[in-house]
């Protein structure tokens, strides 16, 4: 009988670096990796998409498309490349019409992207046909990818109870289960039917148990002719104990990282994969001598990273060379007896204990408890210690649950798990400060209630959307209102335009505000450069002595959460009524209108577009 094999899509350049060290792998040290890579032989690697469209330019200060070329470069004709689309929202946090998509998927396909793994927030699959019908024809494969997601844990009576108490009363009785097997199995046979070449239970919180991974796992095989692909993390401990289950269930494709990403907020490694497949007598569809050429590597590369490590190291091991202890051994045969017969308790100490051995990090409760995605929990880390707030990390953590039921139960992963982690960050604000729940509210959670993402799993309550949006009537997003974003010539640089071609358009268009900045950044350096002689001929000018700042006397407006300015619409002299939006800023990614609390009149402004500030930081002087 000829040998199973399960092929490998390796999550390490895109996802593993995502979750573990919040998109900050450069594009040097990824040119550095790319050799070792060319005989690892993995189906699919994951390079692109995701946040890192966004990250490469907010952070790194890189092109997102000199990414992809440079992968492709190497990779051409060795592994399929694959990026993760948002579906209505691409790689950003709003939903977009579709000539957006076809332009964006056109030019990621000619710059050898080949799977678009695509899913929606809410899996709504209004959001997500027209990106399967778009890859199709544009020649490259649609991987239909279903999020996975958990009901809400039994809500305790209480004198005044929220959504889910005033839905099904307030007797402590289950409510009705709505993320059956069968809720998903039907999202991946619907993804299928509109052309989906691929099927992935895109499980972005690690919280698929064992027995549900296996559950779900034999019901797509046996609902689905087209491959399926198992996507997990190990955040709450389950990630290692579910992908066995997954691979004795039948799954084609398994996710994985190697060695030094994976494990902890990341999917497992591969090469625990390995010992586990060699268990079961299933042959790894890659070079596993190369992998280890890249896990020597990735520990250089993960020295670049120290300053966003948030776990600890696990220690070295080769599978192929390196022999286990006895007790190791013994851990593997019991894990592997537990899975063959659903015992999902033993299964999970086993592999618990196997972790352990090698220092991965326990299961996180907090994360948990308040079900959220790796990614999410890395980058609201990193986004707190960035505002200096990293003590209400565990507060906001603890509100997600109850943001989350509010919004309509929606599924937690790229857009809406950013949208409800930085509301919850406000929530835990507001009460820091004395304020009500949602004093504070990002645009993008504004338009979430209203309905504008899409349909959500369960129905917002009327009352609380009309408390959030200013009207209980749900309102969809329209795409004929979309506005295509000025290229504006910039005056002060040479006259040159923002974007100076269609592939940085398209940025302008998916992410305006990052983009803006980083394309004002490049036609900097082109300016400069231009002007470099002149510079050097010209005398120096004298240098005039500044006059002492006018002391702040009037009443002032302060930053509520620390972020980045993105416009301020208010100018001295200028009269304000009470509601009109001063000015816009940008926090844990999200946009968030300030407005005028009465009539005023603008004394001073003490910021400009693009500017860094912290909370409280002063934004504005009124007169008095």
């Amino acid at each position: 009988m000829e040998q199973r094999k399960l092929k490998i899509r390796d999550l390490t350049l895109r996802d593993g670096q995502q979750s573990l060290f919040a998109t900050r792998l450069s594009q040097a040290e990824i040119d550095k990796l790319l050799p070792y890579y060319k005989n690892a032989g993995f189906y699919i690697m994951e390079v692109w998409g995701g946040a890192v469209p966004d990250s490469v330019m907010r952070y790194l200060d890189e092109s997102p498309w000199d990414r992809l070329r440079s992968v492709s470069k190497e990779m051409k004709g060795i592994s399929l490349l694959s990026a993760l689309s948002r579906g209505r929202n691409l790689f950003g946090y709003v939903p977009y019409p579709d000539s957006v998509l076809e332009g964006f998927y056109k030019e990621a396909i000619a710059n050898g992207l080949n799977v678009m793994r695509i899913f929606d927030a809410l899996n709504d699959i209004d959001n997500v046909k027209e990106s399967i019908r778009l890859i199709n024809s544009l020649g490259g494969i649609a991987d239909g990818a279903v999020c996975y997601t958990v009901d809400p844990k039994p809500e305790a009576p209480a004198e005044k109870p929220g959504f889910f108490g005033r839905l099904f009363g307030k007797k402590p009785v289950e409510p009705k289960k709505i993320f059956t097997d069968e809720y998903f199995v039907e999202k991946a046979k619907e993804m299928e039917r509109l052309g989906a070449k691929i099927i992935t239970l895109k499980d972005m919180a690690g919280l698929v148990t064992p027995l549900r991974a296996a559950s779900i796992i034999s019901k797509l095989k046996a609902n689905v002719k087209v491959p399926v692909d198992f996507h997990t993390h190990c955040t709450p401990g389950y990630g290692l104990a579910a992908s066995v289950m997954a691979i004795i269930n039948g799954v084609d494709i398994l996710d994985t990282n190697i060695w030094w990403f994976g494990g902890g907020s990341a999917a497992p490694a591969i090469e625990l994969v390995y010992l586990f497949a060699k268990k079961l007598g299933v042959e790894l569809e890659c070079d596993m001598k190369a992998v280890g050429e890249i896990r020597d590597r990735l520990l250089v590369a993960r020295e670049s990273l120290k300053d966003f490590d948030l776990t600890p190291k696990p220690k070295p091991f080769d599978p192929l060379n390196d022999k286990l202890p006895a007790e190791i051994e013994a851990q593997l045969d019991r894990a592997v007896a537990a899975a063959k017969a659903m015992d999902e308790a033993t299964l999970l100490d086993a592999c618990h204990a196997i972790e352990r051995y090698f220092g991965f990090p326990k299961p996180n409760e907090l994360v948990k408890n308040a079900e959220v995605p790796g990614g999410m929990y890395s980058n609201m880390v990193a986004q707190l210690k960035a505002l200096k707030a990293d003590d209400l990390l565990e507060d906001a953590m603890a509100l997600i649950p109850m943001v989350r039921r509010d919004a309509g139960l929606v599924p937690l992963v790229t857009p809406t798990s950013q949208i409800v982690g930085s509301q919850a960050v406000s929530v835990a604000l507001d009460r820091r400060k004395g304020n009500p729940d949602y004093t504070t509210k990002s645009n993008q959670f504004i338009s979430l209630v209203k309905g504008e993402y899409g349909h959500t799993p369960v129905p917002v309550d009327p009352a609380f959307r009309e408390k959030i949006t200013g009207s209980p009537v749900e309102k969809p997003y329209d795409v004929s209102s979309y506005k295509k974003p000025e290229n504006p010539v910039l005056e002060d640089l040479g006259g040159a335009k923002l974007a100076s071609n269609q592939e940085e358009y398209l940025l302008l268009e998916l992410l305006p505000t990052v983009a803006n900045g980083f394309l004002r950044r490049r036609r900097t350096e082109e300016f400069q450069a231009r002007q470099a002689a002149e510079e050097a001929t010209r005398p120096a000018e004298e240098v005039k002595e500044e006059a002492p700042a006018e002391p702040v006397t009037g009443p002032t407006l302060k930053a509520p959460m620390g972020g980045r300015i993105i416009q301020v619409n208010v100018k001295p002299g200028q009269a304000v009524k009470k509601g009109q939006v001063i000015l816009v800023y940008e926090a844990m990614k999200m946009e968030n209108d300030v407005v005028a609390d009465r009539d005023v009149t603008v004394k001073r402004v003490f910021v400009q577009p693009d500017e860094v500030v912290g909370t409280d930081a002063l934004l504005i002087e009124y007169a008095d």
